[in-house]
């Protein structure tokens, strides 16, 4: 509820404070007394454009706070917006717009953006006037209110939207899994083949590698081993001239004893050196290997290498890889296999949300009629006798469905007879927007709209009963809400709980605007006045106190 506003320097207005109280309020003046500037102020605390041209001529800026008394939610949106706000306390917005241009927000004395005060502003007050395009007028809210009217549960609709959605999301994972994995079937059955092929070992890179250096070691060795065998075996080897030198010696020692001894000492060299070539031999045939055999094992080594870098991996990773690349084609198969299921229970779980939003449809459907029965029981009353009221509900493209149904609720009226419906706001008329609008409040009564809530010269045009059936209603719309009305009807501000009159003051130099609160005697002095005009009659101040009686 709006406890106080206080404005400072916009327009014609100075400085102005202002207390306000549950129930029905009226705004009362002459025409041009500048009704119009309070809910300029109003709008822009709560975040319309801040124009520098409300700034009062003459002033360096103009300034509004308006005070609330805050509904249940708003302490949610500042907090996600970072604003503090103690719980039980009063509710401060303010504005300020410069001379020069720019604005700043403030809400409980910190800075907030436009946008922030725009969101509060949907919460804390509705404004309905002639050429208001928000709240009723606005069909993205419509289905909302239609719901809350027939106290409709969404619940199973927004649960069965959100399991289909699951449902649909993870098909199309699975879907989208599938599809690369399908463009890379290909490449992994080649890679499964060429590793299953080659069957890596782990440990087994190492063990060629340490075989291929022992061979090729062993090969220089056998090749320095059998240098040594033709050296001492050979045909011109050292044992050869051995035995050839003893041969001689045998020859010529008998006839030169002193040869004997050099005989038996070459004899001893001969043995020792045949021992010498049979363990060379025995050595050479040791190390002896198959050629074949470095063969294979480099080729195997080298082919285990190639594979690894060209995975990009360790030789000794291979097996491991071999594993993976057979497991994820082993699930690209059993992928295959599980969209099936997948495609059933998506195809389930839309039937489940197409029965749920049906079920809602029907409901929806009946508390439509429910509607516009209600609202047609309040057009008479409104001098709206031709006119006729329609809550269509249509049926949403599929891409257009969502947790709140498939339904496209709109308000539509027919202000002749004969006429095609069409929406509100381009239908009426500014004085039968304004009544259409009542009458969907009164029917509404129950929805629990904002705490306080604005009509601007809903009575513009009409008199006499029409304005008689507005004050009533306005008045049992006041009864669970804060109302504040924009009027020219003596009828409307009879019914008021507070009367607030507007009034201009020129003091030879400046015009200003003024509103005060109206004593009893001063309120029907000012009823008087509407009724009758300049000249402020008997008969006048007589109806005003039967009006005033009667409300």
């Amino acid at each position: 509820m709006l406890t106080a506003l206080s404005i400072r320097d916009v327009v014609l207005i100075e400085a102005l404070d202002l207390d306000f109280g549950a129930g029905l309020g009226v705004l009362t003046g002459e025409t041009g007394a500048g009704k119009s500037i309070l809910l300029d102020a109003l709008g822009l605390a709560l975040g319309a454009r801040g124009d520098s041209g409300l700034v009062r001529h003459g002033a360096a800026q103009a300034s509004v706070t308006a005070t609330f008394d805050p509904p249940a939610g708003v302490a949610a949106l500042l907090d996600d917006n970072g604003v503090e706000a103690e719980s039980g306390e009063p509710l401060i917005v303010r504005r300020v717009v410069k001379a020069d241009g720019g604005s700043r927000g403030f809400v409980n004395n910190q800075p907030a953006s436009a946008a922030l005060l725009r969101e509060l502003g949907t919460r804390l007050v509705e404004i309905h006037g002639q050429h208001d395009d928000r709240g009723l007028l606005n069909p993205r809210g419509h289905r909302t209110l239609l719901d809350t009217f027939g106290r409709l549960d969404t619940a199973a609709v927004s649960d069965a939207w959100r399991t289909w959605r699951t449902a649909q999301d993870a098909l199309a994972q699975a879907r989208e899994e599938i599809e690369t994995a399908a463009r890379d079937r290909e490449w992994l059955d080649h890679a499964v083949a060429e590793l299953d092929a080659l069957a890596p070992k782990v440990g087994e890179e190492e063990a060629l590698a340490e075989r291929r250096r022992v061979m090729q070691r062993s090969e220089k060795i056998t090749d320095d081993l059998n240098a040594l065998t033709d050296a001492l075996e050979g045909s011109d080897g050292a044992l050869s001239r051995m035995r050839q030198a003893a041969r001689i010696l045998d020859r010529i020692s008998p006839d030169h004893e002193a040869l004997a001894d050099a005989l038996a000492a070459l004899d001893r060299a001969v043995i020792e050196a045949s021992t010498a070539g049979e363990r060379v031999s025995e050595a050479a045939l040791a190390l002896s290997f198959d050629p074949r055999a470095l063969e294979d094992d480099e080729t195997r080594l080298f082919e285990l290498r190639g594979i690894a870098r060209k995975h990009r991996v360790q030789p000794d990773d291979l097996a491991a890889l071999a594993d993976d690349l057979r497991g994820r084609r082993d699930r690209l198969e059993a992928g295959e296999d599980g969209i099936a299921a997948l495609e059933q229970r998506a195809t389930k779980a839309r039937a489940a949300y197409l029965a749920a939003a049906e079920h809602l449809s029907a409901a929806r459907t009946a508390a439509a009629a429910r509607l516009d029965a209600a609202v047609a029981g309040e057009l008479p009353p409104l001098k709206l006798d031709s006119a006729r009221f329609r809550t269509t509900v249509a049926a949403l493209p599929e891409e257009q469905w969502g947790a709140a149904g498939r339904d496209r609720v709109e308000f539509e009226i027919a202000t002749n007879p004969g006429a095609p419906f069409g929406p509100l706001i381009k239908i009426a008329s500014g004085g039968e927007l304004s009544r259409f609008i009542l009458a969907l409040k009164v029917a509404l009564a129950e929805e629990g709209a904002a705490a306080t809530m604005i009509f601007d010269e809903i009575d513009r045009g009409v008199g006499g009963a029409v304005a008689s059936a507005i004050g009533e209603r306005l008045a049992r719309l006041a009864a669970t809400a804060q109302l504040l009305v924009v009027t020219h009807s003596p009828q409307v501000a009879a019914r008021g709980a507070a009367h607030l009159l507007i009034a201009k003051r020129h003091d030879g130099v400046v015009t200003r605007t003024g509103v005060r609160q109206l004593a009893p005697d001063e309120r029907r002095e000012e009823i008087a006045r509407m009724l009758s005009g300049a000249t402020i009659t008997d008969e006048a101040r007589a109806q005003a106190d039967r009006l005033i009686e009667t409300a």
